[in-house]
């Protein structure tokens, strides 16, 4: 464990917020935007904001990092004097990210990597990088880190009030969440990612004040028996419905060990469309 120097590099569709990448050294891989006439790199050169505003034009496509991005990163973790690199990724089972990851990761033999499918998406996949970095600043080696990251996957969760679902049909990402019929009904269906790391519907809400009512009981019932925790309060176009949220949930807020809010990023925002409200826990030992 002495000669080991660890490194933490995590991708943006995990939405650990720039402040904390800076504060603890984290890599991250963009996901691309792509539109018929140009590509983007996910926080790098385009905003959610941007996004949001031209959905009315154009949908983009998102994509993977490529596999020269992977290869440059991790030459560039090396080049920096790592030995080993922790790398938790949003779900395999709604993005390839893991699956090039894990085979670039098979070429490199001049560092250790342990590439971690977290099974959720959005700060509920970034908790897993943020929770490495505190337990490095602990001391803790790089198995033992691993390890507890892996206990952690069915420890993570977020859950997302849409006002519609018309992104994730389009973007071919509804995985098992019904109710095609919702617009019609005004059914607002709350989704999270499942144990295979699969969008699936929660609960279905007739009405968006309801919808967000319920998403945040959901939260309060998990929180209840659970003494520590990072707690994410996010948002797709959605800034003043999320400011009503944090205000309501002041007392879970003042007893996280660790509180974010703010924008989903834009390789979600294609996805989900304006509208998203999202809360999300950890939970801590």
């Amino acid at each position: 464990m002495i000669n080991e120097k660890i490194a933490i590099l995590t991708d943006s569709g995990s939405d650990v917020p720039v402040d904390l990448l800076k504060k603890f050294h984290i890599y991250e891989l963009a996901l691309g935007i792509n539109y018929k006439d140009h590509s983007y790199k996910d926080r790098v050169d385009i905003t959610p904001e941007e996004v949001y505003k031209n959905l009315v034009h154009e949908i983009p496509k998102t994509s993977l990092p490529t596999i020269g991005d992977v290869h440059e990163k991790l030459e560039q973790i090396i080049a920096d004097g790592y030995t080993h690199v922790i790398i938790p990724l949003l779900s395999s089972g709604l993005s390839g990210t893991y699956q090039t990851v894990k085979m670039v990761c098979a070429e490199f033999n001049q560092i250790k990597t342990a590439v971690i499918d977290t099974k959720n998406i959005a700060l509920a996949s970034g908790f897993f990088s943020i929770y490495a970095a505190e337990l490095l600043e602990k001391g803790l080696g790089f198995d033992e880190i691993v390890k507890k990251l892996e206990s952690k996957i069915s420890k993570s969760h977020i859950y997302y009030s849409l006002e519609t679902l018309q992104y994730l049909v389009k973007g071919g990402r509804l995985g098992r969440v019904e109710g095609m019929l919702g617009s019609i009904l005004q059914i607002k269906p709350i989704i999270a990612c499942d144990e295979n790391g699969i969008y699936h519907t929660v609960e279905k809400v007739r009405g968006r004040k309801k919808s967000i009512a319920k998403t945040m009981e959901i939260v309060e019932n998990g929180l209840k028996n659970t003494k520590k925790y990072y707690l994410a309060i996010s948002h797709g176009a959605a800034q003043e419905e999320a400011d009503n949220v944090i205000a309501l949930m002041k007392p879970y807020i003042e007893r996280a060990s660790l509180f974010i809010s703010g924008q989903i990023s834009a390789s979600l925002g294609v996805h989900t469309g304006p509208g998203l409200v999202g809360i999300g826990y950890f939970e801590l030992d």
